[in-house]
């Protein structure tokens, strides 16, 4: 076994833990086994954690900080507001590569909601996923890329319910899923009913720019 900083050795464990939490569930994977996939003893896993339940809460929490953490990093590059809102909905975790196995911990958590404390790391989740989410709606809508027909708040929770459900669909790898046979794609649909159609699109961003230009 060999020594790593605690954080270093912390975050490997919750790498090791993602992995057969995913495959078993929480009830199904044990300290022990998780430790000897971690190649360490089980008292290490309780030098950093309380308990495998305080394990699977730290999971949960650092699945959000990485999803608003690829979030921040898919809009660094974003050309205005409603290209930021593209590419949110494009960076579903649940189906990205580094993601799609971390994500399956949430679903099995949500097995798990009968426990408050496991309850309350999913909302805190998903309440800081939608803030960011309703944070991009409303600057999209105040500056006339989204309808203000519904609030940010409610525009935020449908991407989010059609995120959270395609990420639990796509792997089942279902013929023709999440398009049709003219080959219209579920994304494109998102992006239409949030951001109107091309043209539409086109005359927004062409008023963006005259705005930009204007106060520069």
């Amino acid at each position: 076994m060999s020594r790593l900083p605690a954080n270093k050795r912390r975050q490997q464990l919750l790498d090791t833990a993602a992995v057969l939490f995913a495959e078993r569930g929480f009830a199904g994977a044990t300290t022990a086994e998780i430790a000897r996939s971690a190649g360490v003893t089980e008292p290490i896993i309780y030098r950093h954690f309380a308990s495998k339940k305080d394990l699977f809460i730290a999971l949960i929490d650092r699945t959000g900080e990485e999803t608003l953490r690829l979030w921040r990093q898919q809009l660094s590059a974003a050309a205005d507001p409603a290209d930021r809102l593209r590419r949110l909905i494009g960076a579903n975790p649940m189906v990205s590569n580094k993601g799609r196995g971390v994500y399956r911990v949430v679903v099995q958590a949500m097995t798990e909601i009968a426990d408050d404390e496991i309850r309350a790391s999913l909302t805190k989740h998903l309440t800081t996923l939608h803030e960011f989410m309703s944070d991009e709606v409303l600057r999209a809508q105040d500056l006339g890329f989204v309808s203000k027909r519904f609030s940010p708040e409610i525009t935020a929770w449908m991407l989010l319910h059609l995120g959270l459900g395609y990420g639990i669909l796509a792997p089942l790898q279902i013929p023709d899923h999440a398009q049709d046979a003219q080959g219209v794609r579920v994304r494109e649909v998102v992006e239409e009913l949030t951001l109107g159609n091309a043209q539409r699109q086109e005359q927004n961003l062409r008023h963006y720019q005259e705005n930009s230009n204007q106060q520069h």
